[in-house]
């Protein structure tokens, strides 16, 4: 059994989802996912800018965010959004233990906001799913560092300076 296999039925089941949907999506998210990924989260999603758009499944690994959607009439599956982490930008989440909830919002590599709330059962899960996404997008970020590939008739390049950059706000 690969490693996505070993962590993605936990994390399903950790929050709540039934076997039937998890293995509906399953085949869609073995195209998008690697077998060496390990699952971070799967959760049911909405997304607050169109509320009657379908069901959405968010699968998040140590390297992509993968959402599905299955419409309402026909049950249809569809890949809704598939990247890597590293083509983010501007993550950010906030959670709303009042409201059991946290928006998640990413600006995706082709320019497009996606926004989606995943609802929690607990007030307590909210902190939990806080320090997941805090893991998967903030400890995981590298620094951006020039790469030379070759000089002709140079000397040999001397590694720049790391660059710091601030961590966008939440």
């Amino acid at each position: 059994m690969d490693v996505f296999s070993r962590t993605f039925l936990p994390a399903a089941a950790e929050t709540g989802l039934a076997v039937q949907t998890v293995s509906r999506h399953m085949p869609v998210f073995r195209q998008c996912v690697g077998s060496g990924d390990a699952t971070i989260l799967v959760a049911r999603c909405a997304r607050p800018d169109r509320p009657v758009d379908g069901d959405y499944l968010l699968l998040l690994t140590h390297r992509r965010l993968v959402v599905t959607r299955q419409t309402r009439v026909l049950h249809r599956l569809r890949l809704h959004l598939n990247t890597e982490l590293r083509e983010l930008s501007n993550v950010t989440w906030s959670p709303d233990p009042r409201a059991q909830a946290v928006e998640l919002a990413a600006t995706a590599i082709d320019g497009v906001r996606e926004r989606f709330v995943i609802r929690t059962q607990h007030p307590k899960q909210v902190w939990q799913l806080d320090t997941l996404l805090h893991h998967a997008f903030r400890t995981r970020l590298r620094r951006p560092e020039e790469r030379v590939v070759a000089t002709i008739g140079d000397a040999p390049p001397v590694a720049p300076a790391p660059l710091l950059r601030p961590l966008p706000a939440r």
